[in-house]
């Protein structure tokens, strides 16, 4: 039921107007003061409060001020017996809905408590709305580009099936919003999506996480507890990081895909399973497969539908708009898509730079911009210094094989252009691997104490 507050100091006023709005189906709850008025307010949910300005203890304005304020979705008219058009003008501006003079009239009263009502539910209707604008659009793919146009049409075609998708690119390029992506548009879209980082899992764990467990398998088995592939029964498991996947896991998953069943860790019943498997990776599983880190047969299982998700540097087109989508999605209704600009030179930037750490990085970029120029224009320079502050940054980021740079090196000493071009082959492996160490000394085969060592000696930024 619709509540309205009624505060005023004169007993008749509360008792005429209590009966009237009562009589309409509102539950009406009343106060002689603003004081007595706001704990009621602190206390009961209040769509609507109708205030007198000439009030003891505390003035209606003042209490207005501070409905406003600490309640912005609540509507105020404002009554008042010695009204003037002042007082009218800064009533409004304080935010009431409408000021009514007294003495007052019945029906008057009821048709803008009716417009003030009905504003409100407008206002709650808007934020809703936006909120599941907002809740649907976060995890949409956002792009006008050439590139994510192909990803969008793929997704489509994609989805119709129950055929498995490998998803390959780099890391923070959304993979995961591909496969939910296309988890949306397929026939299982009501069912469950089940996502597994297979990174994150150690090997002694995988087992049961992903089939699940007896009660008394190992000792911490306290309970029966379902895997992830009953977990996604008739809907979508999604293994991301597959490649990072032990090679004893990836022949249990091979057979789980295969068969179609699975076994719990200390189980003997043999469990149908219905999912589809989505996977992701950043690794070039030919390469992993080639070098025996990972199974060929298991790879050719998951490789029916290939998507590969471009990094952003390869859409530089779609750079502004996500930028754009994240500040309002981080800066709330209090971000306005005037309220940061970006001028021409400062929009080059951002659609030259490299984007090492892709949408993630960008993303971070956004909250940075918030905090630090909330409003305005940012110009090449500001920008230039934002991009600085980056773990990636503007220094870091791998450089074209044309660099004009590799002139500067021919003309070196051989100690000097070693020590150039060894500078400058860590950085850009760095920033491939997003600055971590371990990773980076994996993949370029030195032990990550020798790579420790260097980044100190060259003075090189890392995030980690």
């Amino acid at each position: 039921m619709t509540a309205i507050l009624l505060i005023d100091d004169e007993p008749g006023i509360r008792r005429t107007l209590a009966s009237i709005l009562e009589d309409e189906q509102y539950k009406v709850y009343t106060a002689e003061d603003a004081i007595a008025g706001l704990d009621i307010l602190n206390r009961e949910t209040i769509d609507l409060v109708l205030l007198d300005v000439l009030l003891p203890k505390m003035g209606g304005l003042e209490a207005l001020e501070k409905i406003r304020a600490a309640m912005p979705a609540v509507e105020v008219i404002v009554m008042s017996g010695h009204g003037t058009v002042d007082m009218a003008v800064r009533a409004t501006k304080l935010g009431a809905f409408d000021f009514l003079e007294k003495p007052l009239s019945l029906d008057k009263v009821l048709t803008v408590c009716r417009n003030a009502l009905t504003l409100r539910h407008l206002r709650e209707e808007n934020r809703d709305l936006k909120k599941n604008i907002k809740l649907k659009y976060r995890d949409e793919l956002i792009g006008i580009s050439h590139e994510i146009k192909q990803v969008k049409a793929m997704i489509e075609q994609a989805a119709a099936s129950d055929a498995r998708i490998l998803i390959t690119g780099e890391n923070g390029t959304g993979k995961e919003l591909v496969a939910k992506a296309v988890h949306r548009g397929s026939s299982r879209a009501g069912k469950a999506f089940v996502e597994v980082n297979c990174a994150a899992i150690p090997d002694s764990l995988i087992e049961s996480e992903l089939f699940g467990h007896e009660k008394g398998a190992f000792t911490d088995a306290v309970t029966n507890r379902k895997g992830r592939f009953e977990l996604a029964a008739g809907g979508t498991l999604f293994l991301d990081e597959i490649g990072d996947m032990s090679f004893t896991a990836q022949a249990k998953v091979l057979r789980a895909i295969q068969e179609q069943k699975i076994e719990r860790v200390g189980g003997e019943q043999t469990i149908d399973v219905d999912v589809r498997i989505v996977a992701a990776t950043n690794k070039n599983l030919i390469e992993e497969c080639d070098a025996g880190r990972f199974r060929q047969d298991l790879y050719f299982r998951l490789n029916v539908i290939p998507i590969y998700m471009p990094p952003l540097r390869e859409r530089p087109d779609d750079i502004p708009l996500l930028l754009n989508h994240f500040l309002q999605d981080i800066g709330g209704d209090a971000y306005g898509e005037d309220k940061i600009r970006f001028d021409d030179a400062a929009l080059r930037i951002l659609r030259g730079y490299h984007w090492p750490g892709n949408v993630r990085e960008l993303r971070n970029l956004a909250e940075r911009i918030l905090v630090l120029y909330p409003e305005g224009s940012i110009g090449a320079e500001a920008l230039t210094d934002l991009l600085q502050n980056s773990p990636t940054a503007l220094g870091n980021q791998p450089k074209d094989s044309s660099d004009a740079g590799l002139s500067e090196i021919l003309d070196l000493n051989y100690s000097e252009a070693k020590e150039t071009f060894e500078k400058r082959y860590l950085e850009y492996q760095l920033a491939k691997h997003e600055g971590v160490i371990n990773r980076t000394a994996e993949a370029i085969g030195i032990y990550p104490s020798n790579l420790h060592t260097k980044v100190k000696k060259y003075k090189i930024r890392t995030s980690k």
